[in-house]
């Protein structure tokens, strides 16, 4: 808890069945085991959880391999619980530097993303680059406030309106197919 306290609660009777089930049992050695050694299977248990649940949400919401590989990096830029309660985590560099230059909002049914500046300093535009910032229809760099989406097949990214699709008609596509992908011709 923020205030540096913790407690134990009952598990609730039923997980939505969507979400990966916390490890059941953690309780049941309590009585027989130092308190610290405990807590610390308390914490890999809690690390191992959110793992899986974290991984959940980025299939759940059709990361593609970089959201999934920036996903596994921003997980490791920060202590484990595990490493916290032992003591043996390392602060993150600069808890007050954000380093998400592409802040993204996805649909929860494919991999639609509008993408945006956020004006900060340029040390993530070279991640950009490496996440394939350049449209594959027109090769252009993406600007501020506007419509990209990802092809779920090859995994590229087009402008909305190099592909002729508007955020609107992406909320309704379950999987989006490029031009190349889908045989269609893009409009360059």
């Amino acid at each position: 808890m923020p205030n540096e306290t913790w407690e134990v609660n009952l598990p609730v009777e039923e997980v939505p069945p969507e979400l990966p089930e916390p490890a059941l049992g953690i309780n049941f050695a309590r009585d027989g085991m130092q308190e610290k050694d405990w807590l610390s299977l308390v914490a890999v248990h809690s690390d191992s959880w959110l793992l899986a649940v974290a991984f959940y949400f980025g299939a759940r919401f059709g990361f593609g391999k970089n959201e999934r590989k920036r996903l596994f990096q921003m997980i490791n830029e920060v202590p484990t619980i595990f490493e916290v309660v032992s003591g043996t985590g390392k602060q993150p560099k600069d808890q007050s530097v954000t380093h998400n230059n592409n802040s993204s909002s996805k649909s929860k049914s494919s991999s639609k993303m509008v993408r945006k500046d956020d004006d900060e300093s340029g040390e993530d535009e070279e991640e950009d680059d490496e996440q394939g910032a350049t449209c594959g229809a027109c090769g252009e760099s993406y600007g501020t406030d506007e419509f990209w989406i990802c092809c779920d097949v090859c995994e590229r990214w087009f402008h909305g309106k190099c592909v002729k699709i508007t955020p609107a008609k992406a909320e309704h596509i379950k999987q989006y197919k490029c031009p190349g992908c889908s045989g269609k011709r893009a409009r360059v």
